[in-house]
Parts: structure tokens; C-alpha cells; sequence
């Protein structure tokens, strides 16, 4: 039984601030492909929110292999997605065998042990812990409150308001620390003169462009990833897979007609987004 804690111990992680788990690691204990073990999960996506289970970024990844974390698991076409301890305990209820179940209850109970030697540990650490968690939101209520008079989630554009609505979008581009995902059926050269200036990596999901200007982007910058994508209408931007703007109009006609721009709080549409577009 110790040996047994101390194998799932091992395979718990911390990222993002969240003990995790990963797919292939959970599959192997519950003894299923792990192909098969996302496919259940995927079959019941609802049930697992973002704060359950979430796909790790490629930079997550880098870092993990780095640590020799997945050295032994061979190649892998896509970033792991990684579990929660509310994931897990969810997934004895789509897995359906006393096995799963009984499997289960011994991961949760490994992130209760490590939970516990965590606190444990930081007793000592309490006080002054508490006094620079009260000092933290303190600071957090007075940013949360300057930031509700500088900063509003909803913004409506007429006709001839051209320059403020491609104001904002920058605006939206320049919050990216790594990454932004833009989700537009019409790429045009409006947008890669844009996207130029940036050094974030950008990954544009598009079902239609420009061949000539794309292929003269691609000779001269390298921070584009195009992927072909016919099953989303509207348009969208992601920020680091953690912010979501849906927009009414396509980015090369903004400011052409009355649109808006809105952010989407809801991190369950975001993470259902991502699950979709598979990135």
C-alpha cells in the first residue's frame, strides 16, 4: 500500500498553481488506452469545466519533458490535457466499473496525504503568509477598482468608427504574454500588417485567405501558425488560452457597419472552445 501512494505521488504535478495529473498517467492506473480514456471524457465533456481539466500549452509541455516528467511515455501528437482533483473524482462516474471507482478514491486520497504534508510544513510561515495575503487583497480590490473606470468588457462600433474599433483590437492583442489564437473565416493583409508588429505567437484558425499574401507573410515572419477550420462562424480572440473576445464583424471590416466587441467571462465557453478547435 505505501509503495502503491508513493507511485501516484510521483505522478502528481503542480502547474498553473493546481496539483494535476496527467491524461496518459491517469489512463495507465485505470488501465485503458489513454485514446480510449479521452474519448470517454470527450463524451462527457460537460462534466469537466476548466478548473476540473484543462490541455497544457506547448510551453507547459517543454517545461515537463525538460524535467524528464514524460521521457518515458514516448511521442505524443498533441499537449496532454491534465486533471484536477475535482477531475478525477468525476471520472469514476463516466468510467463505470468498481475498479475505476476504487482507483479513484486512492488518487484523491494521495492529494489529501500531500495537501496535508504541504500545510504542515508552512506552519511556521502562517503568520506572516496571512498578513501578505491581507496586503494582497487589498491591492487587488484597489487594481479591481481602478480598472472598472479604465476598463470595459463590451464595446459597441458605428458605422465610420474604423480607427477606435482596430484601437481596441490592438489594444486586446497587446494583453498577450505568449500566445493569441485569432478564430477569422477572412484573413487578409489588413490583419498580418497588424500581426506583424507583435512578437507574440499567433495561431490563426481561418476557412479562407489570401494565398499570395500569406506566402509573402511566411518569408519574412515566423510567429504565424495557420490552421484550415470550416466549422466556426463567428470570430474570435483568445489571450493566452485564459481570455476570450467574441467580435461581430470580421477584423478586415471593422468599423464598416455597427458591431461590437465583447468579452466572454463564462470560462466554461472558453475552455469548451479550446477543447473544439483542438490546439
Amino acid at each position: 500500500m505505501l509503495e502503491e501512494k508513493l507511485d501516484i505521488q510521483n505522478l502528481i504535478y503542480v502547474i498553473r498553481g493546481k496539483q494535476v495529473m496527467l491524461d496518459s498517467d491517469l489512463a495507465k492506473l485505470y488501465q485503458v488506452e489513454t485514446k480510449v480514456f479521452l474519448q470517454s471524457v470527450k463524451r462527457n465533456i460537460k462534466r469537466f469545466p476548466v478548473n476540473f481539466m484543462f490541455k497544457l500549452t506547448k510551453e507547459e509541455f517543454l517545461v515537463l519533458r525538460s524535467q524528464n516528467v514524460t521521457s518515458n511515455r514516448g511521442g505524443r501528437r498533441y499537449n496532454p490535457y491534465v486533471f484536477t482533483e475535482q477531475g478525477v473524482s468525476m471520472l469514476a462516474s463516466i468510467l463505470h466499473s468498481d475498479f475505476a471507482i476504487e482507483i479513484s478514491i486512492k488518487i484523491i486520497n494521495t492529494f489529501v496525504e500531500m495537501r496535508k504534508y504541504i500545510s504542515s510544513n508552512l506552519i511556521e510561515q502562517k503568520y506572516i503568509n496571512e498578513l501578505v495575503l491581507k496586503d494582497t487583497k487589498r491591492i487587488d480590490i484597489l487594481e479591481e477598482t481602478f480598472n472598472s473606470f479604465k476598463e470595459k468588457n463590451n464595446h459597441i462600433f458605428f458605422d465610420g468608427q474604423i480607427y477606435d474599433a482596430y484601437s481596441l483590437m490592438i489594444d486586446i492583442f497587446n494583453k498577450s504574454k505568449i500566445e493569441i489564437i485569432i478564430i477569422d473565416n477572412y484573413v487578409d493583409k489588413t490583419l498580418l500588417d497588424i500581426l506583424c508588429k507583435t512578437r507574440k505567437k499567433v495561431i490563426l484558425i481561418t476557412n479562407n485567405y489570401n494565398n499570395e499574401d500569406y506566402i509573402k507573410y511566411k518569408k519574412e515572419y515566423s510567429n504565424i501558425k495557420l490552421i484550415i477550420n470550416n466549422t466556426i462562424h463567428d470570430r474570435f480572440i483568445i489571450i493566452d488560452r485564459s481570455i476570450l473576445y467574441h467580435c461581430g464583424a470580421s477584423f478586415k471590416d471593422l468599423g464598416n457597419k455597427c458591431f461590437s466587441i465583447n468579452r466572454i467571462i463564462e470560462e466554461d465557453n472558453l475552455h469548451s472552445l479550446l477543447f473544439k478547435i483542438n490546439i
